[in-house]
């Protein structure tokens, strides 16, 4: 029940998001979103009517193959989370309140931030806008084909339509904002903390894992490892950590020893015991 109450959080608050974007940064400038909302926004400026009549017009023959194709838990909160947008978008047209910036950088800008912001909300909580993502789960599903590909090229064909129709400049800065939102979808989805692999190698190792496990207080993990060339048993020690908690730990490692060897890479994604998982949100 209570993973329910927040999806649908997630669906009123990511929607009212994306629709804000919609409105108030991608319209005025004739800036294009992805998929059926980049769709609908060059149906719009061509004829008047709301993107939101748009949305919801051609979501309906998706959603029919999709609830036919696909779970039925899936389709729900996408069939919601369509129609949401919908409304937010007719009800912030009908309202008219000219509340946009007159720059088409910073609204390209600020258009993908709002608009990768509402989508990675609902993503982090594992539902969808509908339009092409009922596609992608469908090609997934059947064809085994990878989402990201399908998603990519329709909106390639979008921002192509769009830049013959309102000029290659429109177009680039749309790009701009597809770009930036993506970004966005990415640092809500997996953090804005991001997290780092440190693999470090020293005599050393017991003083400086003692030191870590103190300050900055991040776990350790000894693993046994021989050089390849000398053939010399070693102990490398491996550490998982916040971006902010690197400086501290690099100057651990060189008030111990200054020859100490260190690799540091980002990590994609997190989960256990000392870092917060997608499900605590």
């Amino acid at each position: 029940m209570e993973k329910n109450f927040k999806k649908i959080l997630a669906i009123v608050f990511g929607e009212l998001i994306c629709a804000l974007a919609i409105t108030f940064f991608f319209v005025p400038h004739k800036l294009l979103s992805g998929g059926v909302g980049g769709i609908s926004i060059l149906l719009q400026l061509l004829t008047g009517y709301s993107t939101g009549v748009f949305i919801f017009l051609i979501n309906i023959p998706l959603a029919i193959v999709g609830f036919k194709r696909l779970s039925k838990s899936f389709m729900i909160y996408t069939f919601i989370s369509y129609n949401l947008l919908s409304l937010y978008l007719l009800i912030l047209n009908k309202l008219n309140l000219n509340f946009w910036v007159d720059d088409i950088l910073l609204s390209s800008v600020f258009g993908g931030i709002f608009n990768g912001l509402g989508m990675g909300i609902m993503f982090k909580n594992s539902t969808s806008q509908g339009g092409l993502d009922i596609i992608a789960m469908i090609l997934r599903k059947e064809k085994n084909i990878s989402i990201s590909t399908p998603l990519m090229m329709m909106n390639f064909v979008v921002v192509l339509i769009g830049s013959t129709i309102f000029g290659v400049t429109r177009g680039m800065y749309t790009l701009i904002a597809m770009y930036i939102g993506y970004q966005m979808v990415d640092k809500v989805v997996l953090g804005f903390d991001t997290k780092k692999q440190i693999i470090i190698i020293s005599k050393e190792y017991e003083k400086i894992a003692q030191k870590i496990l103190v300050d900055p207080h991040r776990g350790v993990t000894m693993l046994n490892a021989r050089g390849a060339f000398t053939g010399e048993q070693k102990e490398v020690l491996y550490v998982v950590a916040y971006s902010r908690q690197v400086v501290r730990i690099k100057q651990v490692v060189k008030e111990i020893d200054e020859k100490a060897f260190i690799s540091i890479s980002d990590m994609v994604e997190v989960s256990g015991k000392g870092f917060v998982s997608d499900e605590d949100f």
